[in-house]
């Protein structure tokens, strides 16, 4: 334990699910995080629970969509802890559904909340992170999905995540700041909602990975992006995981 001591670390949708998890893991090893996400009352009781294990947390209320937003978001983490060693993007709407079905609204959604957001949180951070950097972006593998009827638009926009992330990777790994993408299963509470709806769809789903189970937000996605953060993977970057028990074959 507390092989982030000293480490500052920004979690975006962390009031909730694999957010929530990551944060968790990351406060359990030492570093002081900054919950942002759009629901305080979510945000506050994360804290609560970080501060309750002995961690140190801030609740900031962000909507990822809205630039000004991302902005006083940075700023007020910086301000508050002196500085930023971890970024996670994890917030994301997600653009479901038959392409004929799917809307623009909710394509654009779907967009503005993930790659662009990303886009533009890394920019944010870039001059916090540079010496000592660690970017961890979630993305998906729906686009590796043996039949992707239904998960196109969700692919299409988790998909660009993945190119940004190897791109400021390439870009900034002069300024030793490394960016990885983790393609996550996790037991969040939109995931368990589905699987107690479909239990059919959900029990032939779970049957597609190798290990029959899906993960956990804390214990299997949370402390993975821990060692993805310690000194130990100091020469991974720029890549593309799947934390999901062996179901992708990521390329």
């Amino acid at each position: 334990m507390g092989r982030l001591n000293g480490k500052i670390a920004l979690v975006t949708g962390a009031g909730q699910g694999v957010g929530q998890g990551i944060a968790y893991a990351l406060a359990a090893e030492g570093a002081r995080i900054a919950v942002t996400g759009r629901t305080l009352q979510k945000l506050e009781s994360t804290c609560a629970e970080i501060r309750r294990r002995g961690g140190e947390a801030l609740p900031v209320q962000c909507n990822v969509k809205e630039p000004e937003s991302l902005r006083v978001c940075v700023d007020t983490v910086v301000t508050h802890f002196g500085g930023l060693n971890i970024l996670v993007n994890n917030a994301q709407e997600v653009p479901l559904g038959a392409l004929l079905d799917v809307t623009d609204a909710a394509f654009n959604a779907g967009w503005e909340s993930g790659p662009l957001a990303t886009f533009r949180l890394m920019k944010l951070c870039h001059p916090y992170l540079k010496g000592d950097g660690c970017i961890i972006n979630v993305g998906s593998s729906a686009a590796k999905r043996w039949d992707m009827s239904r998960y196109g638009a969700y692919a299409a926009v988790k998909e660009a995540i993945r190119s940004l992330t190897r791109a400021a990777a390439c870009e900034w790994g002069a300024d030793n700041i490394r960016c990885n993408a983790i393609l996550p299963h996790a037991k969040s509470p939109g995931l368990e909602g589905w699987m107690e709806k479909n239990p059919a769809e959900a029990a032939a789903f779970v049957k597609t990975i190798p290990q029959r189970r899906v993960g956990d937000c804390e214990q299997d996605i949370g402390r993975f992006v821990v060692l993805l953060c310690c000194p130990e993977s100091s020469y991974i970057n720029g890549q593309s995981i799947g934390v999901d028990g062996g179901q992708a074959l990521i390329g």
